[in-house]
């Protein structure tokens, strides 16, 4: 139920007890570091909003009326309340500030936020304050969307295109997916590629459903082939970056990952890279929250802001 507009603030309550507790509007004034004159201002005020006489003014002073005896009682009770609650939500900035709870799609999880948290650990040491826990979950992107809807984590990182509905998120990396094979696959052999069609006909090792790379390669394929286009079933469905990856190794089948995973097999010889021309594998890596525009206060801030600061190459 909604109060009415002839509810005080606080802080006249405040007045009107100190009023109670010292017996005068003057010494009120003293022990709240204002003038008699701004205790009376207060006071009088306060009698207007409410439509309750509370003090009587005489040549000799002022006293409460029965009435404000009454409310100051109400005042006590109310501030005695107010101020658990001042407390305790000094105590939850305090948490938001040591401790977040971070879901994070695999790709992100593995190849990004190890370097992020190191390196925020270092910034804030170095500034003389102690660094944050984090207590990260890693998952795909359906469920790291879903953990920040429930409230389970504080903070989500997702590779998923698309819109998001009555969440946040905010742009913290760039990525590319690639399409990889071993070094004797068939598509090695091929100096311009493959087309788009043949790869959606391709039976490809693929990650579960609800991954952000599952997702980004279904995107870019509709966008150069149509919405009604339909991929070949996955030779394998794996739940992680890495069996993918050790999948393609033993030659279970072509896969598109993240450039960010195999950087190191492609760099040595392990894997290799088949060019797609006609896709646009490209992708934003984000940042995903509950409630306004500007991430909550505390850690989680800290940690995009720190992020924000960093380059991250495409």
């Amino acid at each position: 139920m909604a109060l009415s507009s002839r509810m005080p603030e606080l802080s006249a309550f405040e007045v009107l007890l100190a009023v109670a507790k010292t017996g005068s509007i003057g010494a009120a004034g003293r022990a709240l570091g204002l003038t008699q004159q701004a205790v009376s201002a207060r006071l009088a005020a306060m009698e207007a909003q409410t439509g309750v006489q509370l003090a009587i003014r005489t040549a000799r002073g002022s006293r409460l009326t029965a009435a404000g005896a009454v409310v100051a009682e109400w005042a006590d009770q109310l501030l005695d309340v107010a101020g658990h609650v001042d407390a305790g939500l000094a105590s939850l900035r305090n948490e938001s500030r040591k401790r977040m709870k971070v879901v994070a799609s695999l790709t992100i999880a593995e190849q990004l936020m190890p370097r992020w948290l190191v390196s925020l650990q270092t910034a804030t040491t170095r500034a003389g304050r102690e660094a944050p826990e984090v207590i990260l979950t890693a998952t795909n992107s359906e469920h790291a969307v879903s953990s920040v809807q429930d409230g389970s984590a504080d903070l989500g990182f997702i590779e998923s295109p698309g819109v998001l509905t009555g969440i946040r998120s905010r742009v913290v990396a760039h990525d590319e997916l690639v399409v990889i094979v071993p070094p004797d696959h068939k598509w090695v052999r091929r100096s311009k590629g493959v087309s788009a069609l043949e790869l959606s006909r391709t039976p490809l090792v693929v990650r579960e459903v609800g991954s952000g790379t599952r997702d980004s390669l279904t995107t870019a394929l509709r966008a150069v082939l149509g919405e009604g286009v339909e991929q070949a079933s996955p030779v394998l469905e794996l739940a992680s970056a890495v069996a993918v990856r050790g999948a393609v190794l033993v030659g279970a089948g072509p896969a598109v990952m993240s450039r960010l995973a195999v950087a190191d097999d492609l760099a040595v010889g392990r894997l290799r890279r088949i060019d797609v021309p006609e896709l646009d594998l490209h992708r934003d890596l984000r940042a995903i929250w509950m409630g306004g525009r500007t991430p909550p206060a505390g850690a989680v801030r800290d940690l995009l802001s720190h992020i924000g600061g960093t380059a991250t190459a495409r």
